[in-house]
């Protein structure tokens, strides 16, 4: 299996080891205090090399660190005793990404394979693992039975298990007090975990992981963007044995004859396999697209510079107001994190229907039926598709639909529940309108050119370059989709929002001539035709909240803003 490996001319370094080359004194209060907690961690610094010299330590990442040019940086991850360390590369493009573990300084191979070597042997008396409990505990009882730390077993385990722990056939292993912390952490992230992957799955700050095939493991940071971790598999046998196991892991096994497999890890995180040489030259690979356990709030993502508080308004009055929104756009430019922030939009009441291939809408409300599509049937002909789900959809009578990704022949369903009332939000790949009707009209998908106008906004999303010469991700235009002419079959589409790259702002371009604003939400609100256009100052009102909330209220989590605006709606202020 692959092992994440320390900076060049690190040094492995002994508990009682002196830090030479280094002055303590300059090392924070902070890094200090992180170290008298966790002796790996010292290990770890004491064995940098001085050229590095000593890292700064983060409590808590911002975003303005992701502008240091050469970062020597070290913070904490969600899992007590796990660092991780930024590091300045001078000779790659990317800088490093290293993970530092109560295992990273010590060689306890032998040691793990003596522990398993005595589990074996008992494994006719070892307790069954209810699968219900707490299964890292029962699997530390489990180590602590052939374990010993100093010669001593662990007390608590001792009173439960005198009899069997005097019956066993071999002596118990002995641990020094910091083998058997790095033992304890070693057996559940390879017996529970993701293995050397672990720390990553772990680490908040990570979007995406990915192995291209032998070599380095590559991470995309929300932070410090692109790095290349210390994960590296040296061989295409080592490589496949981790792809076998990992996919096992997710109970979506690989092999010659299904090479492919989509799964969803347990925190929701979205997996790729490929397995084999065959189909893939460079090795075996994987995908990792993280999970927020929590989504990202429409407020965060204006934070951010994705769109602002007047899109923000528009978008409330649309959803709010049961119209048709795709969220359009390529590969990893926040097209579901866009859609799961906008839920909030929805009136608190709906009843909410997701259809999805692997589950990463989060919807807020109660009311919310969750479907996934069932694929691991579909030798015996068992097969549950997105398009069964959407058609069962229909009699379901949901208010809101929302499809995880439309690909495919449901595309023709859901076009469908929009002639017949239902309001539906989805995703959708294609960098343009046109480009997006091109494809709901074309094979496989064929939705007649007559229904595409059932479709009323369209938001497009991109990872753009920035006037500072960065990279971020911006809506680049929120487009009205108007009619469809059969006599010339062409589309008529305006542009409701653009955003102006030279100068990373938004235009209202659709300013006293929104046709979603005039002709469709002004009547639903009750103004009359010829008053139409007072829906824009409506439209101004909203985004004078929305400014107000964040700004001054201080109004940010996601669940902070559901439950602000669902108070605001029930009082009829929103």
């Amino acid at each position: 299996m692959a092992v994440a490996t320390v900076p060049d001319e690190q040094q492995q370094v002994e508990e009682d080891a002196q830090l030479e080359g280094l002055d303590l004194s300059l090392m924070s209060e902070a890094l200090k205090k992180a170290c008298d907690d966790n002796p790996h961690l010292l290990e770890y610094v004491a064995g940098l090399p001085a050229s590095i010299g000593m890292p700064e330590y983060a409590a808590e990442l911002t975003r303005k660190m992701g502008e240091n040019k050469q970062p020597n940086i070290i913070y904490a991850t969600n899992r007590s005793g796990v660092f991780i360390h930024i590091l300045f590369d001078p000779d790659d493009v990317r800088n490093r990404y290293i993970p530092i573990e109560p295992i990273s300084t010590m060689d306890i191979q032998a040691l793990l394979a003596k522990v398993e070597t005595g589990l074996l042997d008992l494994k006719q008396r070892l307790p069954t693992i209810d699968p219900d409990g707490d299964r890292e505990k029962q699997l530390l009882e489990c180590l602590f039975m052939v374990t010993s730390e100093d010669g001593r077993h662990d007390q608590g385990i001792v009173a439960r298990s005198k009899t069997f722990l005097s019956s066993r056939a071999q002596p118990a292993v002995k641990l020094t007090p910091r083998e058997s912390e790095a033992m304890k952490y070693l057996f559940v992230r390879d017996k529970l975990g993701l293995g050397v992957m672990d720390p990553l799955i772990i680490d908040p700050y990570i979007e995406d992981i990915s192995c291209s095939g032998m070599g380095n493991v590559f991470v995309e940071h929300k932070i410090f963007k692109a790095l290349k971790s210390t994960i590296v598999f040296s061989s295409f046998e080592e490589l496949d044995r981790f792809v076998l196991w990992l996919s096992e892991r997710v109970r979506k096994p690989v092999n010659y004859r299904k090479p492919i497999a989509d799964a969803t890890l347990p925190d929701g995180s979205r997996i790729n396999i490929v397995y084999g040489k065959d189909i893939s030259k460079r090795g075996s690979n994987f995908s990792i697209r993280k999970f927020n356990e929590v989504p990202l709030s429409i407020f965060e993502i204006a934070d951010f510079g994705t769109l602002n508080y007047q899109m923000l308004a528009y978008l409330s009055l649309a959803i709010g107001n049961g119209m048709n929104v795709f969220v359009s756009g390529e590969t990893a430019s926040g097209k579901t994190t866009l859609l799961n922030a906008v839920t909030t939009f929805i009136p608190p009441l709906a009843k909410v229907l997701t259809i999805e291939d692997t589950a990463e809408l989060q919807v807020p409300h109660k009311n919310w039926i969750r479907e996934v599509v069932q694929s691991t049937k579909a030798e015996a002909g068992g097969a549950v598709t997105m398009f069964d789900l959407l058609r069962a959809a229909l009699r379901q009578r949901p208010n809101e639909i929302m499809v995880g990704e439309i690909r495919g022949a449901e595309g023709n369903i859901a076009f469908q529940a929009m002639q017949t009332g239902h309001s539906v939000m989805a995703t959708f790949h294609a960098a343009s309108v046109e480009k997006l009707i091109q494809r709901l009209t074309g094979d496989p998908i064929l939705v007649p050119k007559n229904y595409v106008d059932n479709l009323n906004i369209v938001i497009l999303t991109s990872q753009v370059k920035l006037p500072s010469g960065k990279t971020g991700r911006r809506v680049t235009s929120i487009a009205e989709i108007v009619s469809y002419d059969a006599s010339l079959q062409a589309f008529s589409f305006v542009e409701a929002f653009k955003w102006n790259q030279e100068k990373d702002i938004f235009e209202f371009t659709g300013y006293m001539t929104s046709y979603v604003l005039e002709y469709k939400i002004a009547p639903k609100l009750g103004i009359p035709n010829h008053k139409r256009q007072q829906i824009y100052a409506e439209l101004d009102r909203r985004t004078a909240i929305l400014k107000k909330l964040h700004e001054e209220k201080k109004v940010n989590g996601f669940y902070e803003v559901l439950d602000v605006l669902t108070r605001a709606q029930k009082e009829g202020l929103f």
